[in-house]
């Protein structure tokens, strides 16, 4: 028997400018989400790819194919409700941010993990006031308080659109510096998910692929670059 989906009911899908920011239509009749508020969003763009989402619905809906409506309805349902609870708990990856466990051996591994991650510990000591020490070891090692705590102000200071973003960004990555950095654009975002895969890569590498881990990583990767493209668009970036 196959799962039940609900049906496409409406003809057109716009984008609209509201009072409040931007809506999406469907039929005249605006988007609400799962908790029945009015679907709005900070930027045009975004209502566009929301109503372009829509449009490309056959018969039945298919959540999983409208990636920027599912980031903006938990933007409005979940983060906007519990914003000091999200963002607390995205800081706190910053005490024990990927960049900083480093492998004690092999030679070659060692040398990938600093090539890729030093770098972006000096952005963010440059950038953001914040300096975080690596260590040789998996066991946890707390960082500087006063690091930590401005990575955290930074945090809080995101709106719940840029916060649902910048969720996936830090979670999936294990790290708060990858997810500032891919906010900020210093790298391609490509660049920056391979910078979280080093560990992976290299086992990969000694060991050969696992097929469901592959493609458990390739739903990771998607789910990251959405959450990337839709970071851009916030911020204007119309090339996302």
């Amino acid at each position: 028997m196959s799962e039940w989906a609900p049906k496409r009911f409406w003809k057109a899908a716009t984008a609209q400018a509201t009072d409040l920011g931007f809506g999406v239509l469907l039929d005249g009749r605006p988007v609400r989400t799962p908790a029945k508020a009015i679907l709005t969003v900070p930027t045009a763009a975004i209502a566009e790819r929301i109503a372009h989402e829509f449009d490309a619905q056959d018969d039945r809906i298919d959540p999983r194919t409208m990636p920027f409506t599912r980031t903006a309805n938990a933007a409005v349902d979940k983060v906007a409700l519990q914003h000091a609870e999200v963002a607390d708990m995205l800081a706190d990856y910053g005490d024990s941010d990927l960049l900083c466990y480093r492998a004690e051996a092999p030679e070659e591994l060692v040398s990938r993990q600093a090539e890729a991650w030093d770098p972006l510990l000096d952005w963010a000591a440059a950038t953001l006031g914040s300096r975080l020490v690596p260590r040789v070891g998996v066991m946890h090692d707390p960082q500087d308080p006063e690091a930590v705590a401005r990575l955290r102000t930074a945090v809080h200071a995101m709106s719940a659109f840029e916060l649902a973003a910048f969720h996936d960004l830090v979670a999936i990555s294990g790290s708060l510096i990858i997810g500032f950095a891919a906010k900020a654009e210093v790298k391609p975002i490509e660049d920056l998910w391979a910078a979280s895969r080093v560990d992976e890569t290299w086992q990969q590498e000694q060991w050969g692929e696992d097929e469901e881990a592959a493609e458990m990583a390739a739903h990771k990767k998607a789910a990251f670059l959405h959450a990337a493209a839709f970071m851009r668009l916030l911020n204007g970036q119309y090339g996302a």
